[in-house]
């Protein structure tokens, strides 16, 4: 599953990484957590950035507590199951990161891990997203994220990983017209494991309200 990640890169490397303008309010995120809001990227047209809070709500949903429950979307039963089909078929995002968290068990506890690309840049998760209408009236536009088994790199920490949508695939995902689900299902693979790296880090990521840079410091040997 993807539970954290982090969006710590300049203004200028994410608007010139997603062909956008970023929100002017850009600041450091070092600890996303479900529930938050995210920045991600749509296109219906030109491609723009829009916030969505992390959890889908489908439209058809009578309680949006449902989200708590739709952070991740399994990337290989996405055309089955009925929360996220609608969603596969016409409303694909990406949701911009530059990192994420996976915990690995250690005897009886679990250490968290940064996994990062070793270019340092920003990247696309494969999202989804729907709009959800209130009982009066107020529009919640939400996502989940997309997740595939894990890399050789990822595997070491994890089963499972985000998808992380490669550069040059990225407009075929974007596109609402694109009809094809199969040709979309195979964007859905692991990143390869040979352009990314990955160290533990301190417990302070564990808390949700605590989103400072010590998250991503690597944790001293023995810790």
């Amino acid at each position: 599953m993807c539970g954290r990640f982090t969006l710590v890169s300049p203004y200028v490397a994410v608007t010139e990484r997603f062909h956008a303008p970023a929100p002017a309010a850009l600041r450091p995120r070092y600890n996303i957590a479900p529930g938050q809001d995210v920045l991600c990227v749509v296109a219906d047209g030109a491609r723009r950035f829009e916030p969505m809070r992390w959890g889908l709500i489908p439209s058809w949903a009578k309680d949006p507590a449902i989200g708590h429950r739709l952070i991740n979307a399994r990337a290989e039963t996405l055309a089955e199951k009925p929360s996220f089909r609608r969603a596969f078929e016409k409303r694909r995002c990406l949701i911009a990161a530059d990192g994420f968290y996976e915990w690995r068990p250690v005897g009886k506890r679990k250490v968290p891990a940064y996994v990062f690309l070793k270019s340092g840049k920003p990247f696309g998760l494969a999202g989804l997203y729907e709009t959800w209408r209130a009982p009066d009236g107020n529009e919640i536009c939400t996502c989940t994220i997309v997740t595939t088994g894990a890399n050789d790199l990822v595997r070491l920490i994890h089963d499972r990983m985000p998808v992380i949508v490669p550069e040059g695939v990225e407009d075929r995902w974007l596109d609402p017209a694109e009809s094809d689900l199969g040709r979309l299902q195979a964007l859905l693979t692991p990143y390869p494991a040979v352009e990314m790296d990955a160290y533990d880090v301190t417990p302070v990521v564990n808390s949700t309200a605590h989103d400072a840079p010590d998250c991503i410091l690597p944790a001293r040997t023995g810790s």
